[in-house]
Protein backbone atom coordinates (compact mmCIF):
# COMPACT_ATOMS: atom_id res chain seq x y z
CA UNK A 1 0.00 0.00 0.00
CA UNK A 2 2.71 2.25 0.53
CA UNK A 3 4.64 1.75 -2.76
CA UNK A 4 0.95 2.09 -4.41
CA UNK A 5 0.99 5.67 -2.49
CA UNK A 6 4.49 6.32 -3.85
CA UNK A 7 3.80 5.74 -7.25
CA UNK A 8 0.44 8.14 -6.93
CA UNK A 9 2.24 11.05 -5.70
CA UNK A 10 5.34 10.75 -8.21
CA UNK A 11 2.43 10.88 -10.54
CA UNK A 12 0.75 13.54 -9.56
CA UNK A 13 4.00 15.67 -8.69
CA UNK A 14 5.21 15.06 -12.13
CA UNK A 15 2.07 16.51 -13.73
CA UNK A 16 2.28 19.33 -11.52
CA UNK A 17 5.80 20.12 -12.80
CA UNK A 18 4.94 19.61 -16.30
CA UNK A 19 2.02 22.50 -16.05
CA UNK A 20 4.33 24.89 -13.63
CA UNK A 21 4.83 26.52 -16.43
CA UNK A 22 1.70 27.41 -17.85
CA UNK A 23 -0.71 28.17 -15.08
CA UNK A 24 -1.59 31.32 -16.66
CA UNK A 25 -3.69 28.46 -19.13
CA UNK A 26 -5.31 27.31 -16.64
CA UNK A 27 -8.52 27.28 -15.78
CA UNK A 28 -9.20 28.29 -11.77
CA UNK A 29 -12.39 27.97 -9.91
CA UNK A 30 -12.85 30.18 -6.69
CA UNK A 31 -14.10 27.37 -4.13
CA UNK A 32 -14.61 30.16 -1.45
CA UNK A 33 -12.86 33.12 0.33
CA UNK A 34 -9.13 32.77 -0.57
CA UNK A 35 -9.77 29.16 -1.55
CA UNK A 36 -9.12 27.99 -5.13
CA UNK A 37 -8.93 24.91 -7.50
CA UNK A 38 -6.80 24.65 -10.89
CA UNK A 39 -7.48 21.96 -13.73
CA UNK A 40 -4.60 20.84 -12.68
CA UNK A 41 -5.56 20.09 -9.16
CA UNK A 42 -8.44 18.19 -10.59
CA UNK A 43 -5.99 16.23 -13.19
CA UNK A 44 -3.64 14.91 -10.66
CA UNK A 45 -6.53 13.70 -8.50
CA UNK A 46 -7.81 11.98 -11.13
CA UNK A 47 -4.97 10.23 -11.41
CA UNK A 48 -4.36 9.49 -8.18
CA UNK A 49 -7.12 7.50 -7.57
CA UNK A 50 -6.97 5.80 -10.63
CA UNK A 51 -3.75 4.69 -9.56
CA UNK A 52 -5.27 3.59 -6.54
CA UNK A 53 -8.33 1.97 -7.63
CA UNK A 54 -6.55 0.05 -9.78
CA UNK A 55 -4.79 -1.45 -6.93
CA UNK A 56 -7.56 -1.76 -4.82
CA UNK A 57 -10.88 -0.62 -6.03
CA UNK A 58 -12.76 -1.62 -2.62
CA UNK A 59 -11.08 1.00 -0.90
CA UNK A 60 -12.98 4.38 -0.29
CA UNK A 61 -11.38 7.70 -0.76
CA UNK A 62 -11.93 11.19 0.98
CA UNK A 63 -10.27 13.64 -1.72
CA UNK A 64 -10.34 16.75 -1.29
CA UNK A 65 -11.84 17.61 -5.23
CA UNK A 66 -14.33 14.92 -5.74
CA UNK A 67 -14.74 14.14 -1.87
CA UNK A 68 -15.88 10.99 -0.47
CA UNK A 69 -16.29 7.93 -2.45
CA UNK A 70 -17.57 4.83 -0.80
CA UNK A 71 -15.61 1.63 -0.26
CA UNK A 72 -14.40 -0.41 2.56
CA UNK A 73 -12.67 0.00 6.08
CA UNK A 74 -9.85 1.41 4.16
CA UNK A 75 -10.02 4.94 3.46
CA UNK A 76 -7.09 6.70 1.09
CA UNK A 77 -7.00 10.72 2.06
CA UNK A 78 -5.61 12.52 -0.89
CA UNK A 79 -4.74 16.27 -1.25
CA UNK A 80 -3.22 16.22 -4.81
CA UNK A 81 -2.10 20.01 -4.35
CA UNK A 82 -1.40 21.38 -1.02
CA UNK A 83 -0.32 25.25 -1.49
CA UNK A 84 -2.45 25.64 -4.90
CA UNK A 85 -2.46 29.56 -4.05
CA UNK A 86 1.70 29.17 -3.97
CA UNK A 87 1.60 26.68 -7.18
CA UNK A 88 -0.59 29.82 -9.16
CA UNK A 89 1.85 32.37 -8.23
CA UNK A 90 4.91 30.14 -8.95
CA UNK A 91 5.81 30.27 -5.17
CA UNK A 92 7.77 27.38 -4.98
CA UNK A 93 6.02 25.39 -1.73
CA UNK A 94 3.57 22.66 -2.95
CA UNK A 95 3.21 19.29 -2.46
CA UNK A 96 1.26 15.99 -3.15
CA UNK A 97 -0.24 14.51 0.58
CA UNK A 98 -1.73 10.86 0.41
CA UNK A 99 -2.72 8.78 4.15
CA UNK A 100 -4.41 6.09 4.15
CA UNK A 101 -6.41 4.95 7.38
CA UNK A 102 -7.71 1.68 8.32
CA UNK A 103 -10.53 1.57 10.70
CA UNK A 104 -9.88 5.02 11.62
CA UNK A 105 -6.31 4.65 12.19
CA UNK A 106 -3.27 6.31 10.45
CA UNK A 107 -1.22 3.37 8.03
CA UNK A 108 0.30 5.02 5.80
CA UNK A 109 1.59 8.14 4.55
CA UNK A 110 3.72 10.11 1.56
CA UNK A 111 4.06 13.79 1.19
CA UNK A 112 5.98 14.18 -2.06
CA UNK A 113 7.59 17.41 -3.14
CA UNK A 114 8.20 17.72 -6.82
CA UNK A 115 10.08 20.66 -7.28
CA UNK A 116 12.98 19.02 -4.88
CA UNK A 117 12.18 16.03 -5.17
CA UNK A 118 11.70 15.42 -1.74
CA UNK A 119 9.48 11.97 -0.76
CA UNK A 120 8.55 12.04 2.71
CA UNK A 121 7.05 8.33 3.54
CA UNK A 122 6.10 6.53 6.86
CA UNK A 123 4.03 3.37 7.64
CA UNK A 124 2.57 2.82 11.46
CA UNK A 125 4.85 1.31 13.59
CA UNK A 126 7.62 1.52 10.58
CA UNK A 127 9.30 5.07 11.10
CA UNK A 128 9.41 7.90 8.85
CA UNK A 129 11.70 8.29 6.25
CA UNK A 130 12.92 11.47 3.67
CA UNK A 131 14.26 9.57 0.36
CA UNK A 132 14.81 6.60 2.41
CA UNK A 133 16.85 8.24 4.69
CA UNK A 134 15.50 7.62 8.86
CA UNK A 135 13.85 11.14 10.12
CA UNK A 136 13.49 12.36 13.66
CA UNK A 137 11.42 15.12 15.21
CA UNK A 138 14.27 17.49 17.23
CA UNK A 139 15.39 17.54 20.76
CA UNK A 140 14.16 21.78 20.96
CA UNK A 141 13.04 21.98 24.45
CA UNK A 142 12.42 25.85 24.82
CA UNK A 143 11.43 28.31 22.35
CA UNK A 144 14.71 30.23 22.65
CA UNK A 145 16.27 29.54 19.28
CA UNK A 146 13.28 27.43 18.41
CA UNK A 147 11.50 27.88 14.67
CA UNK A 148 7.93 27.61 14.26
CA UNK A 149 5.73 26.62 11.45
CA UNK A 150 2.03 27.93 11.47
CA UNK A 151 -0.75 28.71 9.18
CA UNK A 152 -2.79 32.05 9.01
CA UNK A 153 -6.75 31.40 9.05
CA UNK A 154 -6.98 33.27 5.85
CA UNK A 155 -10.62 31.35 5.00
CA UNK A 156 -12.62 33.46 7.42
CA UNK A 157 -12.08 35.89 10.54
CA UNK A 158 -13.78 34.12 12.91
CA UNK A 159 -10.72 33.01 15.09
CA UNK A 160 -8.76 36.10 14.03
CA UNK A 161 -8.19 37.02 17.29
CA UNK A 162 -7.71 33.90 18.89
CA UNK A 163 -4.90 33.20 16.53
CA UNK A 164 -3.27 36.36 17.08
CA UNK A 165 -3.14 36.08 21.10
CA UNK A 166 -1.70 32.94 19.87
CA UNK A 167 0.86 34.29 17.61
CA UNK A 168 1.68 37.14 19.88
CA UNK A 169 2.88 34.40 22.94
CA UNK A 170 5.09 32.27 20.41
CA UNK A 171 6.87 34.97 18.87
CA UNK A 172 7.81 36.59 21.71
CA UNK A 173 10.32 33.89 22.38
CA UNK A 174 11.08 31.99 19.45
CA UNK A 175 13.60 32.52 16.94
CA UNK A 176 11.24 32.92 14.37
CA UNK A 177 7.68 31.71 13.22
CA UNK A 178 7.59 30.52 9.56
CA UNK A 179 3.92 30.43 7.25
CA UNK A 180 4.96 29.01 4.00
CA UNK A 181 1.72 28.19 2.73
CA UNK A 182 1.56 24.21 2.43
CA UNK A 183 0.70 22.78 5.60
CA UNK A 184 1.83 19.13 4.68
CA UNK A 185 5.31 20.01 4.07
CA UNK A 186 5.21 22.04 7.53
CA UNK A 187 4.02 19.33 9.05
CA UNK A 188 6.68 16.78 7.01
CA UNK A 189 9.54 19.69 8.07
CA UNK A 190 8.63 18.55 11.78
CA UNK A 191 9.33 15.09 11.03
CA UNK A 192 12.52 15.91 9.60
CA UNK A 193 13.80 18.37 12.38
CA UNK A 194 13.37 21.67 9.89
CA UNK A 195 10.84 23.50 12.57
CA UNK A 196 10.68 22.82 15.24
CA UNK A 197 6.99 22.93 15.97
CA UNK A 198 3.70 23.74 13.96
CA UNK A 199 -0.06 24.45 15.19
CA UNK A 200 -2.87 26.05 13.02
CA UNK A 201 -6.44 26.87 13.43
CA UNK A 202 -9.24 25.00 10.73
CA UNK A 203 -6.80 22.98 8.95
CA UNK A 204 -9.16 20.36 6.43
CA UNK A 205 -8.34 16.53 7.02
CA UNK A 206 -6.55 16.13 4.02
CA UNK A 207 -3.90 18.58 4.78
CA UNK A 208 -2.57 17.30 7.27
CA UNK A 209 -3.63 13.54 7.64
CA UNK A 210 -0.08 12.09 6.23
CA UNK A 211 1.94 14.82 7.89
CA UNK A 212 0.30 14.02 11.43
CA UNK A 213 1.60 10.23 10.87
CA UNK A 214 4.94 11.15 9.76
CA UNK A 215 5.83 12.82 12.85
CA UNK A 216 4.27 10.33 15.07
CA UNK A 217 6.52 8.13 13.37
CA UNK A 218 9.47 10.29 13.63
CA UNK A 219 9.23 11.04 17.46
CA UNK A 220 6.71 13.86 18.19
CA UNK A 221 3.24 14.19 19.55
CA UNK A 222 -0.05 15.71 17.47
CA UNK A 223 -2.53 17.31 19.37
CA UNK A 224 -5.90 19.11 19.19
CA UNK A 225 -6.27 22.40 21.13
CA UNK A 226 -7.84 20.06 24.25
CA UNK A 227 -4.66 18.42 24.46
CA UNK A 228 -6.89 15.18 22.05
CA UNK A 229 -6.69 13.53 19.25
CA UNK A 230 -9.45 15.41 17.41
CA UNK A 231 -7.41 17.21 14.84
CA UNK A 232 -8.82 15.66 11.99
CA UNK A 233 -11.81 16.38 12.72
CA UNK A 234 -11.56 19.89 14.18
CA UNK A 235 -9.25 21.05 12.04
CA UNK A 236 -6.90 22.71 14.97
CA UNK A 237 -3.24 21.22 15.84
CA UNK A 238 -0.39 21.35 17.77
CA UNK A 239 2.25 19.75 16.63
CA UNK A 240 6.61 19.17 17.79
CA UNK A 241 8.52 17.30 19.50
CA UNK A 242 7.30 16.44 23.48
CA UNK A 243 9.16 19.05 25.03
CA UNK A 244 8.09 21.35 21.98
CA UNK A 245 4.60 20.28 21.60
CA UNK A 246 4.19 21.06 25.38
CA UNK A 247 5.58 24.51 24.93
CA UNK A 248 3.50 25.08 22.37
CA UNK A 249 0.57 23.62 24.24
CA UNK A 250 0.72 25.62 27.11
CA UNK A 251 0.96 29.10 25.77
CA UNK A 252 -2.07 27.97 22.41
CA UNK A 253 -4.27 26.94 25.42
CA UNK A 254 -4.97 30.17 27.31
CA UNK A 255 -5.99 31.52 23.73
CA UNK A 256 -8.47 29.18 22.81
CA UNK A 257 -12.20 29.90 22.42
CA UNK A 258 -14.88 27.50 23.74
CA UNK A 259 -15.76 27.30 19.68
CA UNK A 260 -11.64 25.67 19.13
CA UNK A 261 -11.91 23.06 21.55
Amino acid sequence: MLNIAVRAARSAGDLLLRSADSVGNLRIDQKGKNDYASEVDRMAERDIINIIRAAYPDHAILAEESGQHQGNDFVWVIDPLDGTTNFLHGFPQYAVSIALKYKGRLEVAVIYDPLRDELFTAKRGGGAMLNSRRIRVTNQSTLKGALIGTGFPFKTATHLDAYLGMFRAITTDAAGIRRAGSAALDLAYVACGRLDGFWEIGTMEWDVAAGVLLIKEAGGVVTDFAFGENYLASGNIIAGNPKMHHVLYRLIEPHVTDNLK
